[in-house]
C-alpha cells in the first residue's frame, strides 16, 4: 500500500503515538476537568496535523512554518501534562511516557 509523505516520517509516527497516549490520559481525568481534556486533545491533534500539512508543502518556508506550529503545539502539550501532574490528575507512567514522546517530537522538529 502506498503511503503519504508524512506517514513515512518518524516524527509523525511519534505524534500519532502521543495522540493515542493523550486520549488515554483524557479518559482518566475526573469530571470537572474538561478544560484540560479539551486543551490536551486539541494540542496533541494539532501536532500531528501540522506535521502532515508541512510534509505536503513544496515551499521550504511553508514547510518550516507548519513544523514550527507543530513544535508550539507539542510544548503546549508538555505544559498541560505538567498541570495534570501538579494537580495529581495523571500517573507517573503516563506523564513520563508523554514527556519522553514530546521531547522526541520537539527534537525532531527543530533539526
Amino acid at each position: 500500500m502506498k503511503e503519504f509523505d508524512h506517514e513515512k516520517m518518524d516524527v509523525y509516527k511519534a505524534a500519532i503515538e502521543f495522540v493515542a497516549l493523550a486520549d488515554g490520559i483524557v479518559e482518566l481525568l475526573p469530571r470537572g476537568r474538561a478544560y484540560l481534556a479539551d486543551q490536551l486533545q486539541r494540542a496533541a491533534t494539532s501536532v500531528a496535523l501540522n506535521i502532515a500539512e508541512g510534509a505536503g508543502e513544496l515551499s521550504a518556508n511553508e514547510k518550516a512554518r507548519f513544523y514550527r506550529m507543530a513544535k508550539r503545539s507539542a510544548t503546549e502539550c508538555a505544559a498541560v501534562m505538567d498541570v495534570c501532574r501538579r494537580l495529581k490528575l495523571t500517573n507517573d507512567q503516563n506523564y513520563g511516557q508523554g514527556r519522553e514522546l514530546l521531547l522526541r517530537i520537539v527534537s525532531m522538529l527543530v533539526k
